[in-house]
């Protein structure tokens, strides 16, 4: 079994969502139709990235990577063409 670590991108604000799931796809039809506090109000949503661990433990501690600023400057710089065209 994987854990995903995923970002996921607001057409909205511009800004990204870091989370963590076992279920990647079900977790994104979830913020998708508005499922999740954290980013109901922040729709359109488009999944930009995402990872997989082996265990819970090392996608937590990657989640937390990912929120910091050195997370987001990896991030931003992972997905710069996407986010320029």
């Amino acid at each position: 079994m994987f854990y995903y670590i995923y970002v996921l991108y607001s057409g909205k604000d511009k800004n990204f969502y870091t989370g963590y799931t076992k279920n990647l796809k079900l977790r994104f039809e979830q913020h998708k139709k508005g499922l999740v506090y954290s980013t109901k109000n922040r729709k359109p949503l488009k999944l930009i990235y995402y990872e997989a661990c082996l265990n819970q433990q090392d996608a937590t501690h990657r989640e937390k990577y990912l929120k910091t600023y050195l997370g987001k400057m990896f991030i931003k710089n992972r997905t710069k063409s996407y986010l320029t065209g």
